[in-house]
């Protein structure tokens, strides 16, 4: 069965290292059928949530006109959202945060978005893996507040400069994600 797959990524490197293994999992999710929306976050004009709960009062999710009102009617939509990021001090990139914090908007205006699949797919440049706990554990802790079933992770660590992903399994590790799907 084909799925609608919403890829948010949160790495302004368009050369990077996350976006080879965002790229792998692409081709790979469309080879098998599947329709991809991709969101670049860093390309995006995304604001911070403001927490004035007027969410939806405009017919936007967000009454702060950006690019999340392109976001999210994809996300309401999709049956399977792909985070793809790389590790930016030890934590998720802002670029991809803004839009993650902008999904409140579905709790405030009460829209129904539990059942989906949501996967990651990160790197990292230090060898530690736990230096991708500050992406996962968030990841996963919003997956399972709005009641997301976590689908698989793809987590690379030890990649910094461009191209050193294709040193690892990592791209493999991402095509081979999307045929969990």
């Amino acid at each position: 069965m084909s799925k609608k797959i919403v890829v948010i990524t949160g790495s302004p490197r368009k050369d990077g290292n996350s976006f080879a293994m965002t790229d792998a999992f692409i081709r790979a999710a469309e080879e098998q059928g599947h329709s991809v929306t991709r969101f670049d976050a860093a390309q995006k004009n995304v604001g911070g949530c403001h927490a004035c709960e007027t969410c939806y009062k405009t017919g936007k999710a967000c009454s702060f006109d950006d690019d999340f009102n392109e976001i999210a009617p994809a996300l309401l939509e999709a049956d399977v959202v792909v985070f793809s990021t790389p590790v930016y001090w030890y934590s998720i990139p802002a670029q991809i945060k803004a839009v993650i914090d902008k999904m409140y908007s579905f709790c405030v205006a009460g829209k129904d978005i539990a059942g989906k699949e949501c996967m990651l797919i990160a790197c990292c440049e230090e060898d530690d893996q736990s230096v991708l706990d500050g992406v996962r554990i968030p990841i996963e802790r919003t997956a399972a507040l709005v009641k997301w079933h976590m689908a698989g992770e793809v987590l690379v660590p030890g990649v910094l400069n461009v191209g050193d992903i294709e040193k690892t399994d990592g791209c493999r590790q991402a095509a081979a994600l999307a045929e969990k799907l």
